[in-house]
């Protein structure tokens, strides 16, 4: 049972149960469950924030007490029935509110949702000390699924959607429980019609207004009556999702196929059909033992699969799943990861200036070790993270971290300048730049101190905003470069409107610059174009020796890779670093 009490308050307080008049079926409940154990007090209890309120009351005078030391309290906190023999020789209850009622004698089971919450109980009360037999126990647990499924007829009214007129997705779940009851083992596909993409919705409704959706709804609904027909039902499972079970035993390819079909009609009889996009999932049923909401997801997951690819209709993929299942749980984890000490760190490729062979910067890189699934690459949890609300928090905790290692090494007498990468969420906050100054003040550097790193899609994306914020940051003496230059979109009228000082020419175009004749015209372009606009060229993935040369031989200054350096824990780097600049190693290297 779920123990999430706002959770559990808020399922309770939907039903509208608490402070309303008594009811007949759930008094006929109550005196059944006291002639059951021959005593004069039974209740249905449900329990609220801070007290117990009857429901249905049999020789209970008061019509609710005091959670506090409730006994129904405790039926709903563990789940679990509850028997306390006499209440007098239990030192918690001997003086509560129901001891003092002069009751001896407990016992209650749980109400439960079937979602798991649990709402109160069904409780017995008799004025002497004594035990329960198993029939009897038996019986109240039975009045007690008689008490939900009354709560659940009364609520009956809220099960079709006015809108479709279909059943709505409680209904589906309890369609499919009461299937796997009736036919265990059954094989059938679950169907959901998924109308339109999210931009889709949202830019209908602000043009057109509810209007929108509601022709959307009413269209399909009218599709799937006809394409169903007779003794068939579709159900209305989300504001523009329906659902609907296959025949018994289908032909997998033949099925799909007139899912296809179906698919087409829905499209072409909509009113609104040229600004939707309508997408199906499918997903294989056993009646009985699959769990009805796995159903749902696994049929919304293949309708999304289907959306990305080139077909319209999408069977569930166990494989796919696991990514998103996958990249779901990282999600949730790096939130986590933020606030333990030992998750996240920084690992520093060096930057070395052609020119001299010296290491005259490094490049900030975050690595996350997770505490179960160990060192995941940054290629993976990266770009999740930067499509979240993550991306903020991610960025703060890199700046700081790395304005620490920073200021440390600025201690020992190293004064070189580290780079830091930026997201486009963070072009996006109005104060970013004031954060930056203030980490800077925190750690005490200079703005030159530091450089960050954007790319040219996070400029597109908010171009206003965030050109203000990189205005701002250059006023500040903060250095700017462009990260992965020639993999975005941006125009050359945005390269010369950019504060930055710095292009950095992809792996990508460096990757096969000795073999390739036409990556060295193209890379040779970009490095002259950048210097005609007056920036300073870094290429990242140098890897080969000739690679650098040809580098040096087109006026790059700078280059990033493997053949020089990988990315190194702070130690290892710092010892690098050191003998990187010792005397022997300069005088070598001249030599």
């Amino acid at each position: 049972m779920k123990q999430d009490e706002e959770s559990r308050l808020d399922a309770l307080y939907q039903l509208n149960l608490l402070d309303t008049p008594p009811s007949a079926s759930f008094d006929r409940i109550t005196r059944m469950a006291s002639q059951i154990f021959n005593l004069p007090s039974a209740a249905v209890s449900l329990t609220d924030r801070d007290r117990q309120w009857f429901k249905s009351r049999v020789g209970v005078e008061a019509t609710h007490m005091p959670r506090l030391k409730a006994p129904c309290a405790q039926v709903v906190s563990t789940g679990e029935a509850v028997v306390i023999p006499d209440l007098l020789a239990e030192v918690y209850y001997a003086d509560s509110t129901l001891a003092g009622t002069g009751a001896r004698f407990y016992a209650g089971v749980p109400l439960v949702t079937r979602e798991g919450f649990g709402l109160g109980s069904l409780c017995v009360v008799g004025p002497e000390p004594r035990t329960v037999s198993d029939a009897e126990m038996t019986g109240l647990l039975d009045l007690a699924d008689m008490v939900m499924s009354q709560i659940e007829m009364q609520h009956a009214f809220g099960r079709v959607d006015p809108l479709s007129g279909f059943p709505n997705r409680t209904q589906f779940l309890d369609d499919l429980e009461d299937l796997g009851r009736d036919t265990p083992g059954q094989r059938r596909y679950a169907v959901l019609l998924d109308l339109a993409r999210n931009d889709q919705l949202s830019n209908g409704l602000r043009v057109i207004g509810p209007s929108f959706a509601d022709d959307m709804v009413q269209d399909a609904a009218r599709t799937l009556r006809a394409a169903l027909g007779a003794g068939r039902i579709a159900y209305h499972v989300a504001a523009t999702q329906f659902a609907f079970l296959s025949p018994p035993e289908p032909d997998r390819d033949a099925y799909l196929e007139l899912i296809g079909s179906m698919l087409s009609n829905a499209q072409s009889g909509s009113r609104v059909r040229y600004a939707m996009t309508t997408a199906i999932g499918v997903t294989p049923v056993i009646l009985g033992e699959t769990s009805s909401r796995d159903v749902l997801r696994t049929a919304y997951s293949a309708a999304q699969d289907a959306r990305a690819s080139e077909h319209a209709v999408g069977l569930y993929a166990p494989s796919e799943d696991r990514v998103h299942t996958r990249k779901f749980a990282l999600l949730n984890n790096f939130g986590a990861a933020l606030d333990e000490p030992d998750q996240l760190r920084l690992v520093f490729q060096p930057r070395i200036e052609l020119a001299s062979g010296q290491c005259i910067g490094a490049e900030a890189l975050l690595r996350w070790r997770h505490p179960i699934l160990g060192e995941l690459s940054p290629a993976e949890f990266i770009p999740i993270i930067e499509q979240t609300s993550l991306a903020k928090p991610a960025t703060a905790w890199v700046l700081d971290a790395a304005m620490q290692q920073r200021a440390a090494w600025q201690r020992e007498g190293f004064d070189l300048q580290l780079s830091i990468n930026v997201s486009a969420a963070n072009l996006e906050e109005s104060d970013f730049a004031q954060q930056v100054q203030l980490y800077l003040l925190k750690h005490r550097l200079r703005p030159e101190a530091i450089e960050l790193e954007v790319t040219e899609s996070a400029v597109m994306e908010n171009g206003g905003r965030a050109m203000a914020q990189l205005r701002a940051l250059n006023a500040a003496g903060v250095s700017l470069a462009i990260d992965d230059f020639g993999t975005g979109y941006s125009s050359l009228a945005y390269l010369q409107r950019l504060p930055a000082r710095v292009v950095k020419i992809d792996q990508s175009f460096v990757r096969n610059l000795a073999e390739d004749e036409r990556e060295r015209a193209l890379v040779r372009s970009m490095v002259t174009l950048s210097h005609d606009l007056g920036y300073r060229v870094v290429a990242e993935g140098v890897e080969t020796a000739a690679a650098a040369a040809i580098l040096a031989d087109m006026g790059c200054e700078e280059v990033q890779g493997y053949y020089f350096a990988r990315p190194m824990e702070v130690t290892d780097f710092w010892q690098w670093l050191v003998a990187q600049r010792s005397p022997s190693r300069r005088t070598n290297a001249a030599a």
